[in-house]
């Protein structure tokens, strides 16, 4: 009963958004790299618009890395998986969410300034069209599977919001 107790408690804490800042969540961000001396890096995260307007997500920087850009993976013509910038950002209907996730929508890091291990925390600044920026701080989590979410819900809010709402 313990055990059912303590997995209905797990599970109803990883249901909350990981942060809400002024209408806007995330839910389970995380950033993996391939090894700690990788070049390369991407976070995944779920993103709420808790506003009644729609917004888009056009960027994202951090001191992490030398360019952070909005990346998805998209099949070509002949069937091939390619990676590609978002030029045009990612709608955030009102009301709605979007999911970037492995294989998926994703935060691109590349040219990291320093090795990153499991463990430690990247503050990445999210740039919203309208409502303009704000940053978080986001767990590196070399340990996750693609389909199982972890068991830390919470990320660490760092900064502030920039822009109008």
């Amino acid at each position: 009963m313990l055990r059912s107790a303590l997995l209905a408690a797990s599970a109803a804490l990883l249901a909350l958004p990981a942060l809400a800042h002024d209408g806007f969540a995330l839910r389970d961000p995380y950033m993996r790299v391939s090894t700690p001396m990788a070049q390369s890096g991407a976070a995944f995260m779920v993103i709420e618009n808790h506003r009644d307007v729609d917004d888009r997500l056009i960027g994202a920087r951090s001191d992490a890395a030398e360019r952070v850009e909005l990346h998805s993976h998209i099949e070509d013509a002949n069937g091939v998986m390619r990676m590609t910038e978002l030029e045009d950002g990612i709608a955030l209907p009102a009301g709605g969410e979007h999911a970037m996730a492995r294989g998926g929508d994703h935060v691109m890091f590349m040219g990291l300034t320093e090795s990153l291990s499991h463990g430690d925390v990247v503050n990445v600044t999210l740039v919203f069209e309208t409502f303009g920026e704000v940053s978080f701080d986001i767990p590196v989590d070399l340990e996750r599977t693609p389909d199982a979410p972890t068991m830390q819900p919470e990320a660490m809010h760092s900064g502030g919001h920039s822009g109008h709402n």
